[in-house]
């Protein structure tokens, strides 16, 4: 045996693990105020799985973006017998919420409220505020625009087992 140890091979650094995997849900949905709900229930439950767990800050901000943007979909780009669109992706830490709706001649802007007491003009406004970035593009494969809004997710600490 001699005193000289053969060296061990280095493991390669990896970099830092991104919080998401890539992760993309898109699904049509009526343009009516229940169509709206359901598009904010099943945003809810995909975020769930993608490890944005229920009751978190971040899952309250997307899921008000989403439910923001829907709503405007059905109330200013509605047209008769038109679905909207509801696409979700995932990519590192941030996630991307896009609504396409059928009007594109209703251009998406944040509007001053009058008063307090003013029932709607708020959508937008709520959407700027927790987006990081948000936008809109006319579609290119028919009439109609996309609203997006991006929201960096902080890393969630993993829930422990309670049976450990």
């Amino acid at each position: 045996m001699t005193d000289k140890q053969p060296l061990l091979p280095l493991r390669p650094m990896r970099a830092p693990r991104t919080r998401f995997p890539w992760h993309h849900f898109t699904m049509r949905f009526s343009s009516t105020p229940r169509g709206a709900r359901l598009a904010r229930r099943l945003a809810g439950e995909r975020l769930d799985a993608w490890g944005v767990p229920y009751g978190t800050d971040a899952h309250d901000a997307l899921l008000l973006t989403v439910a923001e943007l829907s709503s405007n979909a059905v109330r200013h780009g509605h047209v008769s017998g038109r679905d909207f669109r509801l696409r979700l992706s995932a990519e590192g830490t941030a996630i991307r919420v896009e609504v396409t709706d059928t009007r594109g001649e209703r251009l998406p802007t944040p509007a001053n409220p009058l008063s307090f007491d003013q029932e709607g003009g708020r959508g937008l406004l709520l959407v700027a505020a927790l987006a990081d970035r948000w936008g809109w593009y006319p579609c290119a494969d028919g009439p109609g625009k996309t609203v997006w809004a991006v929201l960096e997710v902080a890393p969630c600490p993993r829930q422990q087992n309670s049976g450990q």
